[in-house]
């Protein structure tokens, strides 16, 4: 449970929905950045035959990355609530699995799916309530994330056919 502002915000948005909202919105914010602490590890540890191509993906990927956790991080900060920020807070929110530099490219692809897959199924855990509160910032912000995670898992599976 995130902490709390003290101050009372009266947009249109129940306590309840923020709550919920800005809890759901942590767990996306804990698991875009751990994607992006695996994409840049695998940036730089990544070799073999497509190292150059992989070496620019994972780049233009973690560079996006870094980006979308501010946007996140400051939802929930409009929001009423504290971000996590920490790696033992992100640690115990994440679903995305760690793995070390030293793995084989492909292996790396796969397990970027895999780990972009566990982001959109966090945003979309998001997106009924934050529909039912009638939060429209949160809904383009979700929106917004699953369109780049889901074009991002489709270039990614491009490269193992």
């Amino acid at each position: 449970m995130l902490k709390q502002q003290f101050f009372e915000i009266n947009d249109g948005i129940t306590q309840e929905h923020r709550v919920t909202i800005a809890n759901g919105l942590a767990a996306l914010l804990a698991d875009s950045y751990s994607l992006y602490l695996k994409t840049h590890n695998f940036h730089w540890n990544v070799t073999g035959p497509m190292f150059n191509t992989l070496h620019l993906m994972f780049e233009t990927h973690y560079s996006e990355l870094a980006l979308a956790v501010d946007l996140i991080a400051e939802r929930i900060r409009a929001l009423g609530f504290i971000a996590p920020g920490s790696y033992s807070e992100f640690a115990k929110l994440s679903k995305v699995t760690e793995h070390s530099g030293d793995t084989d490219a492909t292996d790396m692809v796969k397990y970027l799916i895999e780990a972009h897959e566990v982001v959109i199924k966090t945003a979309r855990e998001i997106i009924a309530i934050a529909d039912e509160a009638n939060d429209q910032v949160t809904l383009d912000l979700l929106t917004q994330r699953l369109q780049v995670h889901e074009k991002t898992v489709w270039m990614l599976r491009s490269l193992l056919r």
